[in-house]
């Protein structure tokens, strides 16, 4: 066979690996893929169907719509907090492809970009496709995974081009201090280096409020946003980043090259998202929120413990009782109990013995899958309790008898779930749950067909 490239041997993600293992059982309860189960609002959907029939199905400028830049600059100001005009708008094929284009511009080959670990299992195959490496940085395990910049200013190298950082975080939940992020934006003026800010997850906050980095502190921020989380939009594939003018033509042209610019009508329809009503938004919200209380109130019946999320649509479950690594466990769950989760391994050393459960399903589907996934891990704990816990892999979870927290004023709260005693309604609880089941949700987890992204 003809030599191909060494891009053509870049890992992929662990997440599309599931989804794939997920495809192939039609039965499966799907907790492993972070796709909205709401369908995009209907007027939304209206402005594209407007749109196609009026005929507006061409090319559009490599940077986006005029309208709908404008739209995006609107909604910055107004609503994450710092100055932003149309000319340092892009808009992009999701957050995924706004980050390719902005680390194609920003690192050569053998620069070094920074990663969050435990984060997103793109920025490191995005950096890789671009000739770059990602370095990881550690979160902080005892507060719940929240930004250290001191472990950030240790990764630090003169190799570094980049600095990632996603709040609200995917897997963890993490939202980050105004604080925190201001010290990141010095951090990175003070070592020459670019500060992108993955905020895909902006909308849905639980505790605390979102905070962007660019309105923290003067700096070199590029931020980067997609419609597919907010407004139920991942299939439209659109998104936008804000950059300075230079930095923004410079990923108009990297994204020019792959894609010529973002289908016409996906624009039409972001721009109806940005500048329409918001209610949609805070009715999945309201439910995002729903099923994060029903998941972490059956965890604590079943004594597993857990990461409680300040955001996103994500829940960290500690299974390092099982005696085995994070990628075992998963894929036994999904074998032996049909339910499919993301391990912790995917996205990085810091989140080994835990595995990711979305809440983009159903809450019949949430309780179901969560019930299986105790049972499977008390079964696997029972097996090897004669084992040596040396061999076990640590949780990363303090098993003590104290929450580990984090606050500050307007800030977000951190607590690390532990193990309740068990009460006497558990049992009875856990039946009502189970004949509130409906028959679809058993069977199919009431999962989509075929999703992929983050």
């Amino acid at each position: 066979m003809t030599r191909l490239s060494s891009f053509a041997d870049v890992q992929r993600s662990a997440i599309r690996e599931m989804l794939e293992r997920a495809l192939a059982r039609p039965d499966t309860i799907r907790l492993e893929l972070g796709d909205p189960d709401f369908t995009t609002p209907p007027h939304i959907v209206e402005a594209a169907l407007r749109a196609a029939s009026e005929g507006f199905t061409h090319y559009t400028p490599s940077v986006g719509l005029p309208s709908l830049r404008e739209a995006v600059a609107d909604r910055v100001r107004s609503v994450n907090g710092f100055a932003c005009v149309p000319d340092e708008v892009v808009v992009t094929t999701g957050a995924c492809g706004g980050l390719y284009a902005l680390l194609r511009v920003l690192a050569d080959p053998g620069d070094e970009v920074l990663v969050p670990d435990p984060g997103w299992t793109g920025y490191a195959s995005i950096a890789a496709f671009v000739g770059a490496s990602a370095r990881p940085y550690a979160l902080d395990r005892d507060s719940g995974f929240g930004l250290d910049v001191a472990a950030v200013e240790r990764a630090l190298t003169p190799h570094t081009r980049a600095i990632v950082v996603n709040s609200p975080s995917n897997p963890t939940g993490s939202v980050e201090r105004r604080e925190a992020l201001a010290a990141l934006v010095g951090l990175a003026t003070e070592h020459d280096c670019w500060l992108v800010s993955d905020e895909a997850y902006e909308s849905f906050v639980f505790d605390g409020a979102h905070v962007s980095a660019a309105a923290c502190a003067d700096g070199p921020v590029i931020s980067v946003f997609t419609c597919s989380k907010t407004y139920a939009m991942t299939g439209w594939r659109v998104g936008y980043l804000v950059a300075p003018r230079e930095v923004a033509a410079s990923a108009a042209r990297a994204q020019e090259a792959v894609v010529s610019s973002v289908s016409s009508v996906s624009q039409k329809a972001a721009e109806a998202a940005l500048t329409g009503p918001q209610d949609a938004v805070a009715e999945m919200r309201a439910a995002y929120r729903r099923r994060l209380e029903l998941a972490t109130s059956l965890l604590d019946e079943l004594q597993v413990p857990y990461v409680r999320p300040a955001g996103a649509f994500y829940l960290l479950v500690d299974v390092a009782a099982a005696g085995v690594d994070s990628r075992t466990f998963a894929l036994a769950l999904l074998d032996e109990h049909g339910v499919a989760v993301v391990p912790g391994s995917a996205f990085g050393a810091g989140a080994e013995g835990l595995v990711r459960v979305s809440l983009c399903v159903a809450e019949d589907a949430i309780s179901e899958g969560l019930q299986r996934l105790g049972s499977a891990l008390a079964t696997r704990a029972a097996a090897g309790s004669g084992r040596a816990t040396s061999a076990r892999p640590r949780s990363p979870i303090a098993r003590t008898t104290t929450f580990a927290t984090r606050s500050s004023a307007g800030g977000s709260r951190w607590a690390v779930s532990l193990p309740r005693a068990r009460s006497r309604r558990s049992s009875a609880s856990r039946r009502r749950r189970s004949a509130r089941r409906c028959s679809r949700c058993a069977a199919t987890g009431c999962s989509s067909s075929a999703r992929g992204g983050r």
